[in-house]
């Protein structure tokens, strides 16, 4: 009778709900396959792969073991195996990166460990061929071919 959820039509509840954070709490262990639209942090075990189209954040006690494919990502806790990232992979001082990870960008927090193979995908900068020479230096190589 006063529920505003039989007034919504049904594909905008769906939506709502895709967009709420999961949430995988310390002293959990999921070993499996996860796969969800919305945002999630862990601060518990997982031992899988994980696919999401959020942000994950990964607690001081969190450690994810397996294959993590996602938007962005921020570390405190611990990752072991393949992490593939379409946007900024964020890493504080707490975090412990071991694997393959492939990133758009990558910022790193003193005192964070990051033993891994990376490859950074994204606008690639040309470098110039030639170092550029200052307005002095060629004024100089000029007097010396004509003197």
């Amino acid at each position: 009778m006063f529920s505003s959820e039989t007034k919504k039509p049904k594909q905008q509840r769906t939506m709502e709900s895709s967009t709420q954070q999961n949430i995988i709490a310390k002293g959990t262990k999921i070993v499996g396959d996860i796969a969800s639209q919305g945002p999630f942090r862990i601060d518990g075990t997982v031992e899988g792969n994980i696919k999401t189209s959020g942000k994950v954040v990964i607690g001081k006690s969190g450690f994810i073991k397996g294959t993590l494919q996602g938007e962005n990502a921020d570390f405190e806790g611990k990752f072991s195996g393949k992490l593939i990232l379409t946007g900024t992979l964020s890493l504080k001082s707490t975090a412990h990166i071991e694997g393959e990870v492939h990133i758009n960008k990558l910022a790193v927090e003193p005192g964070a460990t990051f033993n891994a193979t990376c490859s950074m995908k994204g606008t690639v900068k040309a470098l110039p061929n030639e170092p550029v020479k200052s307005k002095q230096s060629e004024a100089t190589q000029r007097s010396e071919r004509q003197a």
